[in-house]
């Protein structure tokens, strides 16, 4: 059973920093894509990053510039780099790993909350 645990959240000013952590019980080389996504009160789970294995990284539009997905097989992790965060980033944000014809594995999520 692979399993996804996040960790890194927590309360933040608006133009600070901080990073979340996805550790994987599999070996993340074997997923195809591993990603972050985030769900705000009332809003539905949107995409914030995805990292493809063969290096092709997908960023939404609201994120650009400002958040960096990275990944280290050797740990089985991966990583998401927030800076210059603002309050409406506020959401708890889940970590998936994606085999393409199978069913995706989530996290159970870490909440990110940015005060203004």
């Amino acid at each position: 059973q692979v399993q996804l645990v996040e960790s890194g959240g927590g309360l933040v000013q608006a133009g600070g920093s901080l990073r979340l952590s996805c550790a994987i019980s599999g070996r993340i080389s074997s997923f195809n894509v591993m990603g972050w996504y985030r769900q705000a009160p009332g809003k539905q789970r949107e995409l914030v990053a995805n990292m493809h294995t063969l290096g092709l990284i997908n960023y939404a539009d609201s994120v650009k510039g400002r958040f960096t997905i990275s990944r280290d097989n050797a740990k089985n992790s991966v990583y998401l780099q927030m800076n210059s965060l603002k309050p409406e980033d506020t959401a708890v944000y889940y970590c998936r790993a994606l085999d393409y014809g199978r069913d995706p594995y989530w996290g159970q999520g870490t909440q990110v909350t940015v005060s203004s």
